[in-house]
């Protein structure tokens, strides 16, 4: 059975075992992929990528730490860092946003201004996804394309849970994004496979299903 043969059954095996329960979900679910790890200290083993996939399922509030207003994302100007001083003041800002990009010379001022929360929240504008080198429409229109074509996965865990898709997308688009974000996350892993415990997918409202791989 190929890799791909594996994870459409599992996505099939979902939709069947959802129909049969004869309820109507009044929302898109996602769909979940799950790694279980083994041999895999999370406390020593720093695990922070970015997967693309190749069907967007989302589109991202982003907000951007610019100096000027963006046509393309909401805007926190330069000038206004200063009104969130306090805490409570920038958690609120981030549960209002998905995702944060920034002007790469603003970097500095929003390390002091919003570094303390940002950073744990795993919301930092990064070089790898998030920090432009300037506010030009087309560069800022770019970014955001990337930023909604990529799955940030950050390991806390010994069971990576990342959503790939919504359930309203076919199969074959739905088992292409979980193709992508397995591979990359096998190729993040320090053994790859051998670090892989098991597979398994889910509904937003299911029971995980096994793959076999």
């Amino acid at each position: 059975m190929t890799e791909e043969t594996s994870f459409l059954e599992a996505v099939k095996k979902l939709r069947d075992e959802e129909s049969k329960k004869g309820k109507e979900r009044k929302f898109d679910q996602t769909i979940d992929l799950i790694v279980n790890l083994k041999e895999f200290d999370v406390r020593k083993q720093a695990f922070n990528v970015f997967a693309e996939i190749p069907h967007k399922f989302k589109e991202r509030k982003i907000a951007g730490f610019f100096e000027k207003d963006s046509e393309a994302v909401s805007v926190i100007k330069k000038d206004d860092f200063g009104k969130y001083k306090e805490k409570k003041d920038i958690k609120k800002l981030i549960r209002s946003y998905d995702n944060f990009i920034a002007n790469a010379k603003l970097m500095p001022a929003v390390a002091t201004s919003f570094g303390r929360v940002l950073g744990p929240a795993g919301k930092m504008p990064s070089p790898q996804l998030g920090i432009l080198p300037n506010e030009e429409s087309e560069v800022v229109k770019k970014m955001v394309d990337r930023v909604n074509s990529n799955i940030r996965i950050v390991v806390k865990e010994a069971s990576i849970k990342v959503g790939v898709a919504r359930a309203s997308l076919e199969d074959e688009k739905v088992v292409d994004n979980i193709i992508s974000v397995y591979h990359k996350i096998l190729s993040s892993l320090p053994k790859g496979k051998d670090n892989v415990k098991n597979v398994k997918v889910k509904f937003t409202m299911s029971k995980p299903v096994g793959v076999e791989l």
